[in-house]
């Protein structure tokens, strides 16, 4: 639950009737396209569903009115959804960028369906390449998922003129984010760890694409003006880099029975982070040594990951970014308490989904 409504109820409501939708269509074109869209169905279950909530709320700062006692009929609702759609699609193309094996504690599309072509080619004696075969599919999945969330907000219900203003803001995270994985992409290729291009990464990435860009959303197709969306993005910013922080601590040391991803892959992948970016800086000698010598390393055993945790300890890059979590939330929660919004129900909710986005555990 967020607030009055159980948001993440609601957003799968929606999600699984979309695609109820969207198997039809695509069963009419060949029965093989059902593995496409049960991927979808299994991808876009779960999850925090932060996205959804900020833009529902951002909906109701700006005055937008739900009905009680029916939230599943609300277009809000189904609009909040297509964000998820939106971050499905950039999950499953992350995960492939990254050759990740696992997501969300089952196998990574990709992987999902290079055991499913391995299997079809085992049993028949034939079949071209699992591996390039699972790449191809999840890419194309990552596609359908971004064709879909653009479906679902258009389909959603509001009327021409709030998709017209709302279209403005969901076609700058669509860019923002992608430039935001081209970033994070050339950081990883340079091989340097600058606090900059971190910062830069972590904004463009995560930070306008958690955050600010869905509660611009939500506003917009209230008829937030433009004073609303300032104070929004005063408050959604530091929100949005304090939960990609924590995301960053979570990928070295959160537990993976919560997380869902195995300890440690941020550094078997070599994540050119902001944590990563401040030990750089603040390591001695030996142990920047020891750090050059095994970050990126795909093969890391358990010690080797131990001993670049004990770095990143030592060199108080963990505390510096548990720092910039708390003074971000509290910029963000300075700025919220000044914005001007319609609802106070929605101010509470913000401030509490502000906390559990920059404390959380998974």
């Amino acid at each position: 639950m967020y607030g009055d409504v159980d948001i993440p109820a609601e957003v799968q409501h929606a999600l699984t009737g979309f695609l109820d939708l969207q198997q039809q269509r695509l069963e009419a074109i060949g029965p093989e396209l059902t593995e496409q869209v049960q991927a979808a169905r299994d991808a876009t279950s779960g999850g925090k569903r932060l996205r959804p909530a900020f833009c529902y709320w951002g909906f109701r700062a700006a005055g937008g009115q739900v009905t009680p006692g029916a939230p599943s009929a609300q277009p809000i609702l189904t609009a909040a959804a297509s964000l998820e759609m939106l971050h499905v699609s950039a999950l499953v193309h992350d995960d492939v960028m990254d050759s990740s094996d696992v997501r969300r504690g089952a196998p990574a599309a990709h992987r999902r369906f290079e055991a499913l072509q391995r299997a079809r080619s085992e049993a028949s004696g034939v079949g071209g390449d699992p591996v390039g075969f699972g790449i191809g599919a999840a890419i194309l999945l990552g596609d359908l998922c971004l064709i879909w969330a653009d479906e679902m907000l258009h389909t959603s219900g509001f009327d021409a003129a709030a998709l017209a203003r709302a279209s403005r803001f969901f076609d700058a995270v669509r860019v923002e984010v992608t430039a935001g994985q081209y970033l994070d992409l050339v950081a990883q290729a340079s091989g340097v760890s600058d606090m900059d291009q971190a910062l830069r990464v972590l904004r463009y990435k995560s930070a306008t694409y958690t955050v600010e860009r869905p509660l611009h959303i939500g506003a917009a197709l209230a008829g937030g003006d433009r004073r609303l969306i300032e104070a929004l993005s005063a408050y959604g910013l530091p929100v949005g880099e304090a939960f990609q922080l924590r995301d960053d601590l979570l990928g070295v040391f959160g537990d993976p029975a919560l997380t869902g991803k195995p300890a440690g892959d941020d550094l078997r992948e070599g994540k050119r982070t902001v944590l990563v970016a401040y030990a750089v800086d603040h390591a001695s000698e030996v142990q920047l040594t020891e750090f050059d010598r095994l970050f990126g390393r795909p093969d890391l055993d358990d010690d080797e990951i131990q001993l670049l945790r004990e770095i990143l300890q030592d060199s108080r890059a963990v505390q510096a970014c548990e720092d910039l979590i708390t003074e971000r939330t509290e910029d963000a929660l300075d700025a919220l308490d000044r914005a001007p919004l319609a609802d106070d129900t929605a101010r509470k909710a913000l401030a509490d989904l502000a906390i559990a986005a920059t404390s959380r555990q998974l």
